[in-house]
C-alpha cells in the first residue's frame, strides 16, 4: 500500500484500526488504492486535488480538511494511515472528540483564530455545495442577506491577541452547534462518500399552487434546511403549503379548515411588522383543546434576522396550544407554543392580528422578535410529507375508489334485472 508517508509504529493508527471492522478497512484500502491511482503517485498517497474532487470539498473549506487529515505537514500528501486516523477521530471519537476536529474545521486561515470571515468562508463554501450554484439567488444580495442570517447567531467571546476581529472559542462553537444543528449535522458528514445521502445536505422540496409567487413566500429552501437540521431524513422529503395569510386571508377558522385535512407536522412561520420571521415545529396536528398538550418533538424557531432552532428542555410539558370558541378568560383563543397561559413562548390570536412572544423555560427561548407583543404581516403554514404516509393516503383513496366501481356495478346489475322483470 505503500504506507512509508506514516511513521509505522504511530500509536494513533493502531488505535484508529480498532475503531473499524476489518471489512471497512478492506474498504477503505479499496478507496485510497484508487484515488491515489488518481493522484498518479504509485499507490503511496492522494494528492490534495483528487480528495477534493472525490468528496466534493472545494474552497477554503476543501483545504482546511486535507490540512488536518494530513496532520498539517505541508506536503500535499495524504497517506493510507492519516486516512483512518482521520476517520477514526471525526467519525468514530467521542463527541468532545468530534467537536473539537471540526471546531479546528473552521480555522479556515490556519491561524489558530476562528473569527466571524473564517465562519463566513465555511457557510458560503456550505451554501454553494447544498444549493444549486445555478439560481439567480447565488452571489446576490439576498445570498448574503441568508449568510449574514447563520452568522448572527454565533457569539465570539474572545478578543483576538493578534487580530482586531473577536474569534469564537470552542464553548461558543458548541452554542453556535445547538441553535444551527443543520451545520453541524453538514459538518459531520464531510467525508461521507459522495454517492451516498449526506446527512446535512437534504433539502425538501417546497410544494405550492402553481398560481402563487414564490416571492411573497417567506419559507426559503435555506431556511428549510435550517429547520430540518433537527428532523429525520422521512420528514425531510417534501412540504406542501397548506396556508398562506395574502392567499387564504386572515382567518382562525380558515387556518384550521385548510390544515384540517392533513394530519401530519406542520411548520408555522410568521413574518411580524417589526420584519422579523419566525415560527414553530408542530409535531402533532392542530386540535381544539383547553389546555396544553403534544411532545417533544415540537420546537421554536428563529429565521430572520438571525437562525437559531430552540428545542423541549423539559422543564414542563406545555408544548402546543390551540383553543377556539372558548368563552373563558383562562383559555385564550388562538394558537401557540410554550411558555405558560398569557405568557407564550410564541402565541397567535385567534384575531391572526395580534400575538406575543415571550421567553420560556419549555424552549429555553428568548423573544422571537424585537418586541413581546406582535402584528402579524404575513402567516403561513407548511404540513410535511411522508413518504410512508403518502403511499398510506393513496392507497386508502384507491381502495375507497375500487369500493365505489364495485358499487356502482352492483347497482348496474340490480337496475338490469328489474328491467328484465
Amino acid at each position: 500500500m505503500g504506507n512509508a508517508q506514516s511513521p509505522p509504529s504511530d500509536p494513533r493508527y493502531a488505535s484508529a484500526c480498532r475503531a473499524f471492522t476489518q471489512h471497512y478497512l478492506e474498504e477503505l484500502k479499496s478507496l485510497f488504492a484508487s484515488l491515489a491511482a488518481k493522484s498518479q503517485s504509485n499507490g503511496r498517497y492522494i494528492s490534495p486535488s483528487v480528495f477534493q474532487s472525490y468528496f466534493g470539498l472545494n474552497g477554503p473549506l476543501g483545504e482546511r480538511m486535507f490540512d488536518l487529515i494530513t496532520q498539517q505537514r505541508h506536503d500535499h500528501k495524504l497517506t493510507f494511515q492519516d486516512l483512518v486516523i482521520a476517520k477514526a477521530t471525526y467519525e468514530k471519537g467521542a463527541n468532545n472528540e468530534i467537536e473539537e476536529f471540526l471546531y479546528r474545521l473552521l480555522d479556515v486561515n490556519g491561524d489558530g483564530i476562528v473569527g466571524r470571515s473564517d465562519l463566513k468562508s465555511v457557510v458560503i463554501a456550505m451554501f454553494g455545495n447544498i444549493f444549486s450554484t445555478s439560481t439567480s439567488e447565488s452571489g446576490s444580495s439576498s445570498h448574503q442577506e441568508i449568510v449574514d442570517v447563520f452568522l448572527n447567531a454565533a457569539t465570539f467571546s474572545k478578543n483576538g491577541e493578534t487580530s482586531t476581529e473577536e474569534s469564537m472559542s470552542l464553548e461558543d462553537f458548541r452554542n453556535w452547534c445547538s441553535l444551527v444543528p443543520s451545520i453541524r449535522k453538514f459538518l459531520g458528514s464531510l467525508l461521507t462518500p459522495p454517492d451516498s445521502a449526506k446527512p446535512g445536505c437534504q433539502v425538501p422540496r417546497l410544494l405550492h399552487l402553481e398560481n402563487i409567487d414564490p416571492s411573497m413566500l417567506l419559507l426559503r429552501k435555506e431556511y428549510a434546511w435550517h429547520i430540518g437540521g433537527v428532523l429525520s431524513q422521512q420528514e425531510l422529503e417534501e412540504w406542501k403549503l397548506l396556508y398562506h395569510s395574502a392567499v387564504n386571508g386572515s382567518s382562525f377558522s380558515t387556518f384550521l379548515g385548510n390544515i384540517s385535512n392533513d394530519d401530519g407536522p406542520t411548520v408555522l412561520i410568521i413574518k411580524d411588522k417589526k420584519g422579523c420571521i419566525y415560527g414553530g415545529y408542530a409535531s402533532q396536528t392542530w386540535e381544539r383543546h383547553g389546555d396544553f398538550y403534544g411532545d417533544m418533538k415540537s420546537f421554536l424557531f428563529q429565521l430572520y434576522p438571525k437562525a437559531a432552532i430552540f428545542r423541549p428542555t423539559g422543564a414542563n410539558n406545555n408544548i402546543q396550544w390551540c383553543a377556539a370558541n372558548f368563552s373563558s378568560d383562562s383559555i385564550p383563543n388562538g394558537i401557540g407554543f410554550g411558555g405558560r397561559v398569557h405568557h407564550f413562548g410564541l402565541f397567535l390570536s385567534a384575531s391572526f392580528d395580534q400575538g406575543h412572544t415571550f421567553g420560556c423555560t419549555t424552549f429555553g427561548s428568548p423573544c422571537l422578535s424585537e418586541t413581546n407583543q406582535i402584528s402579524p404581516e404575513v402567516i403561513e403554514c407548511w404540513g410535511l410529507i411522508k413518504r410512508a404516509r403518502q403511499e398510506k393516503q393513496d392507497a386508502m383513496k384507491s381502495t375507497v375508489l375500487e369500493r365505489f366501481k364495485e358499487d356502482r356495478h352492483m347497482l348496474n346489475m340490480v337496475g338490469l334485472a328489474n328491467s328484465s322483470e
